[in-house]
């Protein structure tokens, strides 16, 4: 698929996730041939500002190419300048997200609370166009509820100002992350635009990502919560789209990668701070064995790598 003058191999992406979604996460994932990359969310206004944090999410590494940086916010001369800034960590594309539910966005006017203005949303991606030197995209969904249903409104005014790709998430914003997936307005943008459609929501294996690419007829998929403690999904989605054998890892594996996973987030961001954000992938990981409750409990609070190793080995012990 190509956005603009960008290729973009393969047949799954990793969504952006806030709090998820890092560069340890992302270079894990791609080890397992995720086809592109978005950082997590960045304020626009939090860049115009100077905020530390917020250069930070941008970093992107070469182990994680194609990758691009997500801004959110509301105001067109906020992404003038986030994006004019954004071009010093060397995107392959930016991103805009007019998606996310959560209140704390939303409040503000920005994410999923842009789907019930059109008008803003394209003279936000104009602006954004304007700023870049490399492809813009654009993450909404479905509408803001059910009687704002606005995606494929939303698309054509970020297409017909310049967007290169929409990702539709076939949920409103009052829906969050249930009930299962619309793919019907994934599959209306699609038909509504000439520029890629990428399809994101619900898709947690190799045959729900077929099914969602034969009956939306989009260009790629976004993988968010299926890649959860689950790295390996990319190969499994790879494997069973081109008739290619695949095996659930072993547990050792699982487990292998896991600490893989804990290390690259200390190695970033050192052991006190890694080791609390560790935590939930590690949860994650361990979802569905025996003993999960206790498992929960264990790892929500281990606190070094040293301990997460002992868990892992016993873990490997009790399931082999």
């Amino acid at each position: 698929m190509k956005i603009g003058n960008l290729t973009i191999n393969t047949y799954a992406s990793l969504a952006p996730l806030a709090g998820v979604a890092d560069r340890a996460f992302r270079e894990i994932c791609a080890q397992f041939g995720a086809a592109a990359f978005t950082s997590e969310m960045v304020s626009a206004k939090g860049i115009v500002y100077g905020d530390r944090k917020s250069a930070e999410l941008m970093v992107l590494s070469e182990r994680e190419r194609p990758a691009g940086i997500q801004l959110f916010g509301n105001d067109p001369a906020d992404f003038d300048k986030a994006v004019r800034f954004a071009m010093r960590f060397s995107p392959d594309f930016i991103d805009i997200n007019m998606g996310c539910p959560a209140p704390k966005v939303t409040k503000n006017g920005a994410g999923s609370s842009l789907l019930k203005d059109a008008a803003l949303c394209g003279r936000i991606t104009a602006a954004a166009v304007k700023a870049s030197d490399v492809p813009v995209t654009v993450k909404i969904r479905k509408g803001w509820d059910n009687t704002r249903i606005t995606a494929a409104q939303v698309a054509k005014q970020c297409e017909e100002n310049g967007a290169a790709a929409v990702t539709v998430h076939g949920r409103t914003r009052e829906q969050m992350y249930a009930p299962p997936v619309d793919m019907d307005i994934i599959r209306a943008v699609k038909t509504a635009l000439r520029i890629p459609v990428i399809g994101n929501g619900d898709v947690t294996d190799g045959q729900s990502a077929a099914e969602m690419y034969k009956y939306t007829n989009c260009d790629l998929i976004a993988v968010g919560r299926g890649a959860l403690g689950r790295p390996w999904v990319f190969a499994q989605i790879n494997a069973y789209m081109t008739g290619v054998p695949w095996s659930e890892p072993d547990i050792r594996t699982k487990m292998d990668v896991m600490l893989a996973h804990a290390a690259k987030i200390c190695a970033y961001k050192g052991e006190r701070i890694g080791m609390n954000e560790a935590r939930k992938h590690a949860i994650w990981y361990t979802k569905g064995l025996r003993g999960k409750a206790e498992l929960r409990r264990r790892m929500s609070e281990i606190t070094s790598l040293a301990e997460l190793q002992a868990v892992a080995r016993e873990i490997i012990s009790q399931n082999t």
